[in-house]
């Protein structure tokens, strides 16, 4: 179809020059002539000779315009070309020839999740984020997405909530890692629950954790401005 579409514009752009390269050419000859009769014609024919003489001029400016015109197409249809076609085969070469070693492209352990995501299959992007979190257990953000999909998507706060604790809950994780997820998890208590008391409940036990962290700093900011103690 693409194919198609470039040998139709082809044609069309190499007719056009064509047609430019020959049109007015006749035109031009035949009014030169009839210039050079009016020369030795009478004093009519004399004064129309600057009227022919701006005819010509003007089949030329129009010829001019043209061919700017058509060289513009040519240079789109070239770009065009060379943008969808050529660059990505010769990336798609470069690529090839940098890891013809046999060494592999890491694969994004996510990217079928954010695949069914863009389609707008939330259920399916779930199950692959749950497939991407069951092969790399330390990585949060599987379970960051999944909730964030239940809270936001599917409108289920509880189920957010349900694999914020499920992940909080079943690994060791970094102090980066577990306090990030526990912010979450206060927030969406807080924000789509309306359970402030749990959200407290969850700033405690930051702080208890991760005690002179800023972990702790935030969780006391967050209880101040909750007007807690």
């Amino acid at each position: 179809m693409k194919l198609g579409i470039y040998i139709v514009l082809g044609l069309a752009i190499i007719f056009g020059w064509i047609r430019f390269m020959t049109s007015g050419n006749d035109e031009i000859k035949e009014i030169e002539a009839t210039i050079q009769r009016y020369y030795d014609g009478s004093q009519e024919e004399l004064e129309e000779i600057p009227t022919l003489k701006d005819k010509i001029e003007n089949i030329k400016g129009s010829k001019t315009l043209t061919g700017i015109m058509l060289a513009f197409l040519t240079a789109g249809l070239v770009g065009v070309v060379a943008v969808i076609d050529v660059l990505p085969m010769v990336a798609h070469k470069f690529t090839h020839a940098v890891y013809d070693s046999g060494e592999e492209v890491e694969a994004d352990p996510m990217h079928d999740a954010h695949a069914k995501l863009a389609q707008g299959d939330f259920d399916g992007a779930i199950a692959a984020f749950r497939d991407a979190a069951a092969g790399d257990p330390m990585n949060r953000l599987p379970y960051v997405e999944i909730a964030k999909l239940q809270r936001e998507q599917l409108n289920n706060p509880q189920a957010a909530v349900t694999t914020l604790r499920e992940a909080i809950e079943g690994q060791e994780w970094q102090e980066n890692d577990a306090a990030f997820l526990m912010f979450r998890l206060a927030e969406i208590y807080d924000e789509d629950l309306a359970d402030r008391p749990s959200a407290v409940t969850i700033m405690q036990q930051v702080m208890e954790q991760f005690p002179e962290t800023r972990h702790s700093a935030n969780a006391r900011h967050k209880l101040h401005e909750w007007g807690v103690a």
